[in-house]
């Protein structure tokens, strides 16, 4: 496989990451100002539509592995694009109603696209070395994807509320485009074995396997640690570093930085074996929550070179696991059930992330823009996740005996 039909597979990974940063970051803080929603019920709406999200993605990935990836991807494209523009621009009053309707809708497509899209790479590679290049290429531009999503909205308006808002309409072209190029370049991989295996007793082969089960323990632990900080991230920078000008360009560093890592987590990988460059990132996280707890107002340059360690450290996160995934998924012969198990935990990681988090931080006297609670969100912001992610660096260590396919 070309590095250019390689490239053209993951191309297809950025305008999916291009909303997915306003879908999980911004939308928090956007409705909390813009319609003046409670903490609290933001909170709970957020819960409910992330759970609903992450509970129809074992069913997806089933359906995945009984009809053509490719078509999967296409027919998702649509509702996954009108639902993230409603979204993004809700009408003056019932912004709760709104933002559910228009959430359940832009899960629904971008689930359906992103687990056929994910099994269609594992399709297309034939072994773990092509597989760890598609996820990186597909992680690679779903980064670039980020990094438009993050910088573009202080560009496009006086104030990031607006640009937000504008933002939701680059995403059509964006996806007309990277779809065009992904289906023309493309193949459809090894073809579908017919199956007809029900639902549940798919998924009970999925979570049967030990390796794949272990692992997924690692990456509930490691996706908590990942999710706090990126709902909570917007309210750190705005109220404890008073740099809410600064959010754009931080989270653009952030990004980039785990973009240009991500060829050294794959050559580490290669070198060393996949497992000790996760652990090896892990470490490196952990450094950068312990700093980010001892920031206060003005700490500019100190958290940007923060946002550079933990942006290092993301680029592994995002190649490492789901290429490791991959081969178990492949091993299983229904790679589209384990990515729709996947997917299912990594969402339901940042469901609990705000669904718990922003109420918490309410009772703790956290209120947006006042100054109060700034100890309760640091603490929720730096010293969870480094707990968390602690955990998890653990559980890999152990795991590390479940994995029989060494790459």
């Amino acid at each position: 496989m070309t590095t250019a039909r390689v490239l053209a597979y993951g191309l297809l990974g950025l305008p999916l990451a291009f909303a997915a940063l306003p879908i999980y970051v911004h939308v928090p803080r956007y409705y909390a100002e813009t319609a003046g929603m409670e903490l609290a019920l933001l909170g709970f709406i957020l819960l409910g539509a992330r759970l609903l999200d992450a509970g129809i993605d074992p069913w997806l990935g089933w359906l995945a592995d009984r009809v053509s990836r490719r078509r999967m991807v296409g027919l998702a494209l649509l509702p996954f694009g009108l639902g993230f523009v409603a979204l993004l621009n809700p009408p003056a009053g019932q912004a709760g109603p709104w933002l559910l309707a228009s959430l359940a809708l832009t899960y629904l497509g971008f689930s359906a696209a992103t687990v056929a899209y994910q099994a269609w790479g594992a399709d297309v590679g034939v072994d773990s070395a092509l597989r760890t290049r598609l996820t990186a290429a597909r992680e690679g531009f779903g980064l670039l994807g980020v990094v438009l999503a993050a910088a573009l909205p202080t560009l496009l308006a006086g104030t990031l509320n607006e640009g937000i808002a504008r933002l939701s309409w680059i995403l059509p072209p964006l996806l007309l485009i990277a779809a065009a190029t992904t289906f023309s370049r493309v193949g459809v991989g090894r073809p579908l074995a017919a199956s007809g295996e029900r639902l549940l007793p798919s998924l009970r082969r999925v979570v049967a396997d030990i390796a794949f089960r272990r692992l997924l323990l690692v990456f509930v632990a490691n996706g908590i640690a990942a999710a706090l900080p990126a709902t909570l991230f917007l309210f750190f920078v705005a109220d404890v570093l008073q740099l809410e000008k600064a959010s754009g360009p931080l989270l653009a560093v952030y990004f980039v930085a785990g973009a240009a890592s991500l060829p050294l987590w794959v050559r580490l990988a290669g070198r060393y074996g996949r497992v000790a460059a996760w652990l090896a990132a892990m470490l490196l996280s952990i450094l950068a929550f312990a700093g980010a707890s001892q920031l206060g107002s003005g700490d500019l340059w100190p958290f940007a070179a923060i946002c550079i360690a933990s942006g290092l450290a993301l680029g592994a996160d995002l190649a490492l696991p789901a290429a490791i995934a991959a081969d178990l998924g492949e091993r299983q012969g229904q790679a589209g059930a384990c990515f729709g198990v996947w997917n299912f935990i990594a969402k339901l990681n940042l469901a609990l992330a705000a669904g718990l988090a922003l109420p918490l931080l309410g009772g703790l006297g956290y209120v947006p823009g006042s100054g109060s609670g700034l100890g309760a969100l640091t603490f929720a912001y730096a010293l969870l996740p480094l707990a968390f992610k602690a955990l998890a660096g653990v559980l890999l260590w152990r795991w590390r005996h479940s994995l029989e396919l060494q790459s």
